[in-house]
């Protein structure tokens, strides 16, 4: 269906099997975006690796803290596509994230192990903020410690690795910062945490049909769950060069969307595309035509699994639950070696 993944992988003992601990916050039915730039990787990853893969909702807090009514929903239709796009419930845990208290727990401690400024620094973070036309004045004790909040994430489990889309590189920098300074302040005999490594495609980006960043709230996606003529309709508007009017007019596929598409999508085919492009024998509403199909072909199995899956709403709801048993066990462990480590034990065994 695409290129094959290309992984930086971090370096494990002899025999010993790599985590995963990945998430997302609750905002729906998932884009393209979602699934190049971190779900594919879950799915291709699953088999080799034990994952863990979250639903953040406390996350979802930072940007959404007047729409709360929106996680239950959300949430749903969001794990929905996860099942959909192939995640094994089996062999990979999901799970909400406030049904895990101990990430709160990891969080404040974690909280006293980096400074305001190095938050601030986040360049994450900056990005986001200007995207939401935000003010500094308005931005949350909680969004600020959103990049801490997401390291008492991934080291609640003591992950390795970390799939992302390269907007979220400098938050695992954080992470990796975190943890080494826990390690060597509490722990530099017997380290508790590892440092992870982020997990990147070839594809870590995928731009939105108008050309711009993929979001849906501007419009310019493609959703897993789109019927074939939602796909057509959109892919009809996808941004193309404008110096190619005409079908004869010689193009230059480099800054065109719909070859973008075709490099995700059409692997054995865009190459052609490009050369037929340049040399002024394809049209863009021919190509436009030729793409949608390659997508609609492309999606098919990931739909028709939804719409099976939809039919028990349980189903979710039920995953869900048995994957927060899973992860309480390991964050339950990992709790009592932080608590060991920072001598926050009752020396009598009560408490904690």
């Amino acid at each position: 269906m695409s290129a094959p993944a290309t992984f930086r992988l971090p370096t494990l003992r002899a025999g010993a099997r790599g985590r995963i601990l990945s998430g997302m916050r609750p905002t729906g039915r998932l884009h393209l975006g979602n699934w190049v730039g971190a779900l594919k990787n879950w799915v291709e990853l699953q088999d080799a690796w034990e994952n863990f893969h979250m639903v953040a909702d406390w996350h979802a807090l930072t940007t959404a803290t007047d729409r709360t009514e929106e996680i239950q929903s959300n949430t749903y239709e969001m794990v929905l596509d996860w099942l959909a796009a192939g995640i094994d419930p089996k062999k990979s845990p999901m799970f909400v994230q406030s049904h895990v208290k101990e990430h709160a727990e990891l969080h404040l401690l974690f909280s006293m192990l980096v400074t305001k400024a190095r938050l601030e620094r986040n360049p994450t973070l900056k990005d986001q903020v200007r995207d939401l036309g935000m003010e500094d004045a308005t931005i949350s004790y909680g969004h600020l410690g959103y990049a801490c909040l997401q390291a008492a994430d991934i080291l609640l489990y003591r992950a390795n690795a970390v799939p992302v889309g390269e907007d979220q590189v400098p938050h695992i920098e954080i992470t990796r910062e975190i943890a080494r300074r826990f390690n060597h302040l509490y722990a530099a005999e017997d380290p508790v945490f590892p440092e992870p490594e982020p997990l990147l495609t070839a594809f870590p980006r995928l731009r939105g049909l108008d050309g711009g960043r993929m979001s849906k709230s501007v419009g310019n996606t493609i959703l897993l769950a789109d019927t074939p003529e939602e796909i057509f309709a959109k892919v009809r508007t996808a941004y193309t060069d404008p110096t190619k009017i005409r079908k004869n007019d010689p193009g230059h596929p480099e800054g065109c969307v719909v070859w973008e598409y075709h490099r995700l999508f059409n692997p054995g085919g865009y190459q052609t595309v490009a050369e037929l492009c340049r040399a002024g024998q394809l049209g863009c509403v021919d190509d436009k035509k030729h793409l949608t199909q390659i997508m609609v072909d492309a999606l098919a199995p990931i739909r028709a699994r939804r719409e099976e899956l939809a039919r028990e709403p349980d189903y979710v709801w039920d995953v869900l639950r048995e994957g927060a048993v899973r992860a309480r066990a390991e964050a339950v462990a990992t709790m009592e070696r932080v608590r060991a480590a920072m001598h926050l034990v009752d020396p009598k065994g009560g408490g904690n």
